[in-house]
Parts: C-alpha cells; structure tokens; sequence
C-alpha cells in the first residue's frame, strides 16, 4: 500500500480531550494528537488561541449549516480541507513580477 502509517510515531494518534467554551458553554473535544497539532497551527496563523479558534469554526458551520451535531468530526474534516488548501497553494507556481 502506501505505507504512510510505516514511519509515524504512536504518539500522533493518542487521543487528547481538552476543554473549551463556546458560546458560554464549557465542552470536552477528543481528538487524536495529530488533530490538535494542526489545530495549534492553523490558530497560530490565524492569531488566535486554540479555543478561540474552535469557537470561531463552531460559530461559522452553525452560520453556514444550521447545525454543529458532531464538534469533533467537524474539526477534523477542517484540518483536512486547511491541509488541501495549504498543498493547492503550494503547488501554485509563482507568476514573475
């Protein structure tokens, strides 16, 4: 196969709850360390702290879907498009000036 999981540490997908606030309200979200890696990353980029940016990606899926029925999937499936649209970019070769 493709043997992408041959040179990855166990570390990366331990599971890790940790708690935020969204909306006034105290929640637990348990994802693989991996997740919350990209999490800490996009929120660095973003100049925002972790739960800051969860409560703001919370805020836009009810905006946008009416709906938030499964928070961790929902983190999940941003760090995958964040990582497609961070690899299109990538991929985009510089136009000369």
């Amino acid at each position: 196969m493709c043997r992408v999981l041959s040179h990855q540490g166990q570390d990366r997908f331990i599971k890790v709850s940790r708690s935020v606030r969204i909306a006034g309200h105290s929640t637990s979200v348990r994802l693989e360390s991996a997740f919350w890696n990209a999490l800490e990353e996009m929120a660095a980029v973003e100049g925002l702290s972790i739960a800051k940016l969860i409560a703001a990606l919370y805020g836009e899926a009810l905006e946008q879907h009416d709906d938030m029925s499964n928070l961790a999937s929902m983190l999940r499936t941003v760090c995958l498009l964040y990582q497609q649209e961070r690899n299109a970019q990538a991929a985009i070769p510089l136009q000369p000036a």
